[in-house]
């Protein structure tokens, strides 16, 4: 490809709106144009780097067992009312009506529609398991789209969907797909962390991210680096250790007391005001979800995770009840807590069993309760883990000290088991003629996070650094001094060798400046990068830098282009995992 032909132009400076480094990269290479809001064009170079992760994940996928389909990406509204799904997609879900008043949505993922496929062509076990995969554009209607690519409405993603007979052949697709997963991260030189996650709208019972550890990620990742313990922020779970003793006083549930805590209605004012640690109160938290009334409580030392909370309440809506909402129930915020409360819906974290003669409110202004303890003072509904995890706390597993850092989601695996499969009379007879329903996973990888991704983990401050599997072009041919005539000729017989060889190569035939030709040659990261000039010519050979490295070194002119593809070749297989 000749540069001076080449759609696209690279940008000194990123856009203003531009967030994430790999936002700002991918605008500036000319490989991204942002349409709307969480909508972008990918451009020729953008488009070509996303082709081989795409080839990439093909590859594995047929590897794996995985047949390649197409699925529409209209599908009809019924299919998700059937599932259950409209609802807890809500919002996100694109829905349109067509001319003869018929509801659509538009496809945010399709296990509706393998569903109802696989209801249609598998009888019985000897047709299991199956499993289908597509590369296709999906739908989302995020409420905030940003980071670029990161977060999208509009997005190209490979979903599989595994169909088995029970719950043995799940687990043994599962780790098929996390062990496809794991080859193509290593295959794209991603590090990519394995961590539990919450399953969210797509539902199930087990699900699995994979990370990438970068500073500018929008996930937080909670690990634990003694016995490799890792999870969401939404998921990580944690050891409550009892902290609600103050040294030196009794444990034993001692006789509830009112006592007077004028002006102090937040943990911290209350626990200086009583003296004792903010893990020895209990805080109300006040939530509406799906036109209900919640009341939260959670030790006072530990903060309320509302994925956990949403979760265990099984709703599709979750925000925190208004002023007037808070006054209607009867309560008085920074004085509340569950004790003589009635007809409101009490969820309470373990963490309110993990200690003993807590501070609470005393549901009237101004004052609050001493040695508050449960279940003897107080009922809940519900009770269990509700609470963010942090640094510094101990690890479920072995007990050491918990670890945090931010991260890009790059691939996402579920355990769905049968309910979807049960709403579709997705089923199959057994070896004994019974009818049971079929046993489901489902594995997405978003393409446009992957190349994000992939940018934001290999970069330095001059530009992009694209590992040689995923890079749009091998080569950067980078002729100098076009004006001169012994360069030109010389540079189209190398270009034209380099292209019969099978060389992937961008030739930079434009008429500008050395300086502006290597400073785009390292912002487009391409990794091979040949310079020819008239002090090149002299020895009658060309300078050849690869864009990791300082050092160039000299290759003749003489058969270069078997040499270029020998380089190639030999720093494809040193990147192999």
């Amino acid at each position: 490809m000749r540069y001076s032909k080449l759609f696209g132009k690279t940008l000194r400076q990123a856009p203003a709106e531009a967030e994430s480094i790999s936002h700002q990269l991918l605008l500036r290479t000319g490989m991204i144009a942002q349409e709307a809001a969480g909508i972008y064009s990918y451009l020729p170079l953008g488009w070509r780097a996303l082709r081989k992760i795409e080839n990439i994940i093909r590859d594995e996928m047929d590897k794996a067992g995985g047949q390649e389909l197409m699925l529409p990406v209209l599908q009809p509204l019924e299919l998700w009312q059937q599932s259950g799904r409209d609802v807890s997609f809500g919002k996100s879900l694109f829905t349109l009506t067509d001319r003869k008043e018929h509801k659509l949505a538009l496809g945010p993922t399709h296990e509706e529609v393998t569903a109802d496929l696989v209801h249609r062509y598998v009888q019985s076990y000897r047709e299991l398991p199956v499993l289908l995969y597509q590369i296709q554009t999906k739908l989302r209607d995020e409420p905030r789209p940003r980071g670029g690519l990161l977060r999208v409405r509009e997005f190209i993603m490979k979903d599989l969907y595994s169909f088995d007979a029970d719950e043995a052949g799940l687990a043994e697709s599962y780790q098929k797909m996390c062990q496809a997963y794991k080859n193509i991260y290593a295959r794209l030189g991603l590090p990519a962390l394995m961590v539990e996650a919450d399953s969210g709208a797509i539902g199930g019972k087990d699900s699995h991210e994979f990370m990438v550890i970068t500073e500018t990620g929008e996930d937080e990742v909670i690990y634990c680096t003694d016995c490799g313990y890792a999870a969401n922020i939404e998921k990580a779970k944690f050891v409550k250790t009892d902290k609600a003793t103050v040294p030196g006083k009794a444990r034993n549930p001692l006789p509830l007391e009112e006592i007077a805590t004028p002006e102090s209605k937040t943990i911290e004012e209350v626990a200086k005001f009583v003296g004792v640690p903010a893990s020895q109160t209990l805080k109300a938290v006040f939530y509406f979800t799906d036109g209900e009334f919640v009341f939260a409580i959670i030790r006072g030392d530990l903060e309320v995770n509302e994925t956990k909370l949403r979760n265990a309440l099984k709703c599709s809506e979750l925000r925190l009840a208004t002023e007037s909402e808070v006054n209607a129930a009867g309560l008085v915020a920074g004085f509340a807590s569950p004790i003589g409360i009635k007809g409101v819906k009490v969820i309470a974290d373990d963490s309110v069993t993990s200690g003993s003669n807590f501070v609470v409110g005393a549901n009237k202004p101004g004052y609050h309760f001493m040695n508050a303890n449960y279940p003897r003072d107080f009922q809940v509904d519900l009770i269990t883990d509700i609470a963010i995890a942090r640094p510094g706390d101990s690890c479920p597993i072995c007990g050491g000290k918990l670890s945090s850092a931010r991260a890009i989601e790059v691939g996402h695996v579920f355990k769905l088991g049968t309910f979807i499969s049960e709403k579709f009379g997705a089923s199959f007879l057994d070896s004994d003629g019974k009818s049971r329903p079929i046993v489901m996973g489902s594995y997405g990888i978003g393409l446009g996070r992957l190349l994000a991704a992939i940018a934001e983990q290999s970069h330095d401050d001059k530009g992009i650094i694209w590992p040689l599997p995923v890079a749009p072009y091998q080569v950067y041919f980078c002729p100098l001094s076009l004006d001169k005539p012994e360069v030109l000729p010389t540079a189209e017989k190398i270009y034209q060798e380099l292209q019969k060889e099978g060389i992937e190569v961008l030739f930079d035939d434009r008429d500008e400046s050395p300086g502006v030709k290597f400073n785009d040659a390292d912002l487009l990261g391409i990794p091979l990068r040949l310079t020819l000039s008239p002090r090149t010519l002299q020895s009658q050979s060309v300078e050849a830098k690869w864009r990791t490295e300082k050092k160039p070194q000299l290759l003749p002119l003489e058969n270069l282009a078997p040499q270029v593809k020998r380089l190639l070749e030999e720093k494809a297989v040193r990147a192999q995992p």
